[in-house]
């Protein structure tokens, strides 16, 4: 096997016009690349089973031109998502409290109203 000088060896880096590995991982992320396949699992005509499988190879900006960035959304993922989900918790806690203590305050109003006067 040849290779040519920062391309690959033998048969694809031949010509002198070779890529390299960042070269192609750099044009892979700038563009993007769908794999897409299907898996269908069939019994006597049957179908039994279908996984249908998508992959998306891109750079982050490259998803986020496209409209992907559920990553951002996903609380596990983002630090920012994870505040979020936290404030919107806090502030129903916050809703429930003021609810209980709002009945707990009106609780003894109300039973010195029932409670019959001499």
């Amino acid at each position: 096997m040849t290779s040519s000088a920062g391309g690959l060896p033998g048969p694809y880096g031949g010509g002198g016009s070779g890529a390299n590995l960042a070269d192609i991982l750099e044009r892979v992320l700038d563009k993007g690349v769908v794999i897409a396949g299907d898996i269908k699992i069939n019994l006597l005509d049957i179908e039994l089973l279908t996984i249908k499988l998508r992959l998306i190879v891109a750079s982050v900006d490259k998803a986020k031109e496209m409209g992907i960035d559920w990553w951002e959304q996903d609380p596990a993922l983002s630090s920012g998502a994870r505040h979020k989900e936290l404030s919107q918790e806090n502030a129903e806690l916050r809703r429930r409290l003021e609810e209980l203590e709002s009945r707990a305050a009106l609780a003894p109003a109300e039973k010195e109203s029932r409670e019959p006067r001499d």
